[in-house]
């Protein structure tokens, strides 16, 4: 007797419905070993090694408390105190008294270690690339800095740190000082012609790094380059408030993008369309000119390098767009926000202002300084430091291991993520001193390595190992630079309006500026 139509469909539904249900298991099995058996096994093991911390939530892990504790802290400006871990970062200063210098959080479903530890600090930061990778970042993070320097890893950054290594090793360095006074004299010129001596420093100093971080690595000048900046400006405020955010995963997040998603990835279009059409007359004017040359500067070095025949150095014009996005950043928005925090530090104690003056004038009188003359600037080195300590611009570095690995003692599990909180470690007072909150710039006089007591992890502004920041002497250059010729011409003192609310963003800045008044000397 054959099979009748209604039967084969009733068949087929069956075996549909089994076929659903099996599917429906399947996935239901997976999301509770992914975001319940995981999570909780990862806590027990490191539990039963010493390491506790605040239980893990569905979904959201810690990010909600985390959020809160923030907004409470946030509320109101704190008193002018160098005392910041609180207020900045205070579920890293609640957590550790509670559960120790190295404790677990989870950020949403991924687990991160705490290291405040300087030995185990040190040990992640100084291990070879293959140990232990940069952290797969926010998915707004990289559309800002997409997988250039900062977040790229393996060949690929091997490759373009040696090209970023070329472009700011000493000669190099040297060969940009001019261009950085340039920048420096503008800035003053425009506060001479200004009736009211009182100017917010952040501001001034945002508007200087972006013009000598073009000048220097673009060949142009922030005028030209402004429009770059504003769109940079944009998208670090759109990621700044979805730091501590946490979506959904699954099928939403693939098929529905928030308002926020939508603004960035425009954003993100834009600049590369921008960066685009410098490196295209950049092309051009070497091609008009009948050089072999795309110049000397960073972007010259990126474009001779996409140009390249040799496939182990040729980049591609992604990686070319990212790299200009990475150090369009970081040679702005850190340097612009540690300028701020060094003024108002010598602002408030206008007695290290009178020394690093009087130290100014006596290498260089009334004459722009030089590159030689700068290294030998040893007060300044010490203000710097301190101010670098109390106010680093980078307030974690994280790492993830590929693999089951051992640290110390402990053993971290594969895909654990490390995060060294850069300002719990300047402030350790049991590094530093229980005046580790206060300004004393003495405690470098004999360098880092005296002040930490041989605890290198103990100071990182600019990390350490392989990894460290690549320009950080161009950093140091440029806020030697720049404060030798402030204290040249101006005494300086923090104005009333000051209002002490140091916030991060992508960098710890000052929420309302560093208004500060001018006295021509």
């Amino acid at each position: 007797m054959g099979i009748t139509l209604i039967d084969y469909l009733s068949s087929c539904i069956v075996y549909l419905l089994y076929f659903l249900c099996l599917l429906l298991i399947l996935s239901f099995s997976k999301f509770i070993y992914k975001q319940w058996w995981t999570p909780n096994r990862i806590q027990s093991s490191m539990k039963s090694q010493g390491i506790k911390g605040p239980s893990y939530r569905l979904f959201h892990g810690n990010i909600k408390e985390i959020a809160y504790m923030r907004k409470e802290v946030t509320k109101n400006p704190m008193e002018l105190s160098h005392h910041l871990l609180p207020t900045i970062q205070p579920y890293i200063y609640s957590w550790t008294k509670l559960y120790g210098m190295n404790f677990l959080l989870w950020y949403g479903q991924r687990p991160q270690l705490v290291v405040t530890e300087p030995e185990l600090a040190k040990e992640i930061l100084t291990s070879k690339e293959d140990t232990f990778h940069k952290v797969e970042f926010q998915e707004f993070i990289r559309k800002l800095l997409g997988d250039g320097l900062v977040l790229s890893k393996g060949e690929k950054w091997m490759k373009m740190r040696k090209l970023a290594n070329h472009a700011f090793h000493s000669e190099s360095l040297k060969s940009m000082v001019p261009a950085m006074i340039e920048s420096t004299e503008i800035m003053l010129d425009g506060w001479r012609t200004r009736e009211r001596k009182e100017i917010d420093a952040f501001q001034e100093f945002k508007v200087l790094t972006s013009d000598i971080i073009s000048r220097t690595a673009f060949g142009n000048s922030y005028l030209e380059g402004e429009k770059v900046f504003q769109i940079l400006q944009r998208m670090i405020s759109i990621i700044a408030e979805n730091h501590f955010k946490v979506r959904i995963p699954g099928i939403t997040r693939r098929f529905f993008k928030t308002s926020d998603e939508i603004k960035l990835h425009k954003l993100q279009q834009e600049i590369r369309n921008t960066i685009i059409e410098m490196v295209k007359k950049r092309e051009e004017a070497a091609r008009m000119s009948g050089l072999h040359s795309y110049g000397d500067d960073f972007l010259g070095l990126l474009i001779k390098a996409y140009r390249d025949y040799d496939k182990k150095k040729k980049i591609t014009i992604d990686e070319m767009v990212d790299e200009c996005k990475t150090f369009y950043v970081a040679g702005q928005e850190t340097t612009a926000s540690s300028l701020a925090w060094t003024t108002l530090l010598l602002a408030t104690h206008t007695d290290w202002q009178d020394e690093a003056r009087k130290e100014v004038v006596q290498h260089f009188g009334q004459q722009t300084p030089t590159a030689d003359g700068i290294g030998r600037l040893k007060i300044m080195s010490m203000i710097i430091n301190e101010s670098l300590r109390l106010y680093p611009p980078v307030l974690q570095i994280s790492r993830k291991v590929p693999r089951e690995l051992k640290l110390g003692k402990l053993i971290l599990p594969q895909e654990m993520e490390t995060a060294i909180p850069t300002l719990a470690l300047h402030t350790d007072c049991r590094v530093w001193g229980e005046d580790a909150y206060l300004f004393r710039p003495e405690r470098f006089a004999e360098g880092v390595a005296k002040a930490t007591n041989n605890n290198i992890s103990s100071f990182i502004p600019f990390g350490i190992g392989p990894r460290n920041c690549v320009g950080f002497n161009f950093a140091i250059t440029e806020k030697k630079i720049v404060l030798s010729m402030i204290l040249q011409r101006y005494r300086f003192t923090l104005s009333p309006a000051y209002v002490h609310s140091p916030v991060q963003v992508l960098t710890m800045c000052p929420r309302y500026g560093v208004p500060v008044i001018l006295e021509a000397l």
